[in-house]
């Protein structure tokens, strides 16, 4: 009888096998069936002062699965006295000598069928995925990371090397995921973790191989009691798909995610530095195994956080694996204001500076944050007429493209019918466009996206930038329109990415509107900044990086001192008069 502590490795991953006391029963079973094209040999070795070693080998496949193990005394009453189910059983763990190497699984001519040929990229990702438990999967916007989750996933528990796999994502790809999981692996059981708690609960205890949840469940439904449904077991893998929400460690969902037990850990992101290093940090804290009673690690920005980065992430560019892909086209329109608008944004923004300047050291970020996004929307319209160069200039270009059978995306961040997406769906109603943001149900969300895909005459999706520039399949659409600036150049590119990705056809051509000598003008500039910051860490390049975004850039855009800095300048002042 082996002991309960024996350990089982296949190939790089290792598993506790508390008790084998079916070996006998199995072995007899495998060796018996006349179904095997090549048999499984069993090698022991032994010494009398050192475990039995035994050594499974599949000819055929090349497969093996070895055991340091020892004896132990046992009568068929203890056997029979234990009721303690294995993790994994050893006939699961011999299971896996039985089937074809990876290789022969992703092949279009393999035992599996793939909806569709995969990528040599793809592949390459697949296969890191499957070898390694900690991967941060960074490839740019459109090539497939969630199909390459899901076929490592597929073929993990075809080996069964795994048995249980928890994926986390924004509210709004729930039904994206489902889809792509009827499609790439079928054969898995899907629990959804949605709707009451009393829905939940039976949910999260339904006996699946996949259980799909949003960021938004997760928070409510895992609590610091080690018990709750999320935190009861520990979990072969655990996915996050735009790990990006969890870039702030301090925040609930980020935590609450980091106590979750895993063994595997992989984390989905085209962008996993938004803002600042610390946003990297956040997400290579999760990308670990957790055991029960251990503390999720803590990394700060340096060098020990960038040796943690090479290791476990894949990044590969859209231009290095999809030559073929059609090209970005990205072209920055500025627009001068109407002199109407123009007064209404100089008389803004003048009577903005002076309340912060009467505001004294009490002025906080939050006040610069409020000008500036009002003088944001005066740059989308003008608020006496409704009027906008940049309408104007959309409007243009959608009655030449939609003429000829072009569709279109257009995102902005504002939602209100005065300066958002609302007011630029009513003004371009004589294209019948859609309407995509965050106050719409799931339901209502997926029946736009579908009307878009299926109905042809719809040529124009107008969406909210957080709520559509993310996860969602709109390779139909061959030009985007940002019609107002984003802090980041991730998000903004996270969005151009919904059109230019697998599956388009045509070149992708992007339109960014600024408006000449406003805030939109100045921010541009540290969008700029933003873009090397992401550009230099994440592709690999060793430097140390605080965030581009601090409260001296912030005030300064409107020739402003943040008051920490005016009390520092004050206490320097009286410190040279005392000398």
């Amino acid at each position: 009888m082996l002991t309960a502590d024996a350990i089982w490795w296949q190939e790089q991953h290792v598993h506790a096998v508390p008790r084998a006391r079916w070996l006998w029963f199995f072995w007899r079973s495998v060796s018996n069936d006349n179904s095997l094209s090549s048999p499984i040999s069993l090698m022991i070795s032994h010494t009398l002062d050192t475990p039995i070693n035994l050594i499974f080998c599949h000819t055929q496949s090349g497969n093996c699965v070895r055991s340091n193990v020892g004896l132990a005394q046992q009568t068929p009453q203890d056997i029979d006295n234990n009721t303690t189910e294995p993790e994994i059983s050893l006939a699961k763990q011999l299971a896996y000598l039985l089937q074809p190497p990876t290789e022969v699984l992703l092949s279009r001519s393999g035992p599996l069928e793939w909806p569709a040929t995969l990528f040599d990229y793809q592949i390459e990702g697949i296969n890191a995925l499957i070898a390694r438990d900690a991967l941060l999967l960074a490839d740019d916007m459109g090539l497939g990371k969630t199909i390459q989750a899901l076929g490592a996933l597929r073929i993990l528990f075809l080996q069964r090397r795994i048995e249980s796999c928890l994926i986390i994502v924004p509210a709004s790809l729930v039904s994206q995921w489902r889809k792509e999981i009827y499609a790439w692996a079928p054969e898995l059981r899907t629990s959804t973790i949605r709707g009451t708690p009393a829905d939940r609960t039976w949910q999260w205890a339904a006996p699946v191989h996949l259980y799909l949840t949003s960021y938004e469940i997760l928070r409510s439904d895992c609590t610091d009691n080690s018990q709750s449904p999320p935190r009861k077991r520990v979990w072969d893998v655990i996915i996050l798909d735009e790990a990006q929400k969890i870039k702030n460690r301090d925040v609930e969902v980020s935590r609450k995610c980091k106590l979750l037990y895993r063994r595997r850990a992989w984390a989905l992101t085209g962008t996993p530095l938004e803002n600042q290093e610390d946003d990297l940090a956040s997400i290579l804290e999760f990308v670990t195994s957790l055991q029960e009673g251990e503390a999720s690690p803590r990394f700060k920005p340096g060098f020990a956080l960038q040796e943690k980065h090479k290791k476990v992430q894949l990044r590969r560019k859209k231009q290095d694996v999809l030559p073929q892909l059609p090209p970005k086209l990205v072209s920055e329109i500025y627009l001068a204001m109407s002199d109407l608008q123009r007064k209404c944004y100089e008389r803004a923004e003048q009577e903005g500076i002076i309340q912060l300047k009467e505001s004294g050291e009490s002025v906080k970020i939050e006040h610069i944050l409020e000008l500036i996004m009002r003088l944001k929307q005066i740059c989308n319209f003008c608020p006496s007429t409704g009027s906008s160069v940049k309408f104007d200039d959309v409007l243009e270009k959608l009655t030449t493209l939609v003429s000829e059978g072009y569709r279109a995306l257009i995102f902005s961040q504002f939602i209100d019918s005065t300066y958002g997406v609302k007011a630029i769906a009513e003004k371009l109603k004589d294209f019948n466009p859609l309407l995509y943001t965050g106050s719409l149900s799931q339901s209502e969300r997926d029946m736009v996206i579908k009307t878009f895909k299926e109905n042809r005459e719809r040529k124009v999706l107008i969406l909210s930038l957080r709520a559509g520039g993310q996860g969602l399949n709109l390779q139909d659409a061959s030009y985007v329109f940002h019609f107002d600036r984003w802090w980041n150049p991730a998000v903004e590119l996270q969005a151009e990415g919904r059109a230019h990705r697998l599956g388009q056809m045509f070149p992708v051509n992007v339109y960014k509107y600024i408006i000449e000598n406003t805030i939109e003008e100045r921010i541009e500039k540290i969008l700029q900044k933003k873009q090397l910051l992401f550009d230099e860490l994440v592709d690999g390049v060793s430097i140390d990086l605080k965030s581009v975004l601090s409260s001296e850039e912030l005030f300064g855009l409107f020739g402003l001192t943040p008051p920490e800095r005016l009390k520092d300048q004050k206490s320097t002042v009286a410190d040279r008069k005392l000398v």
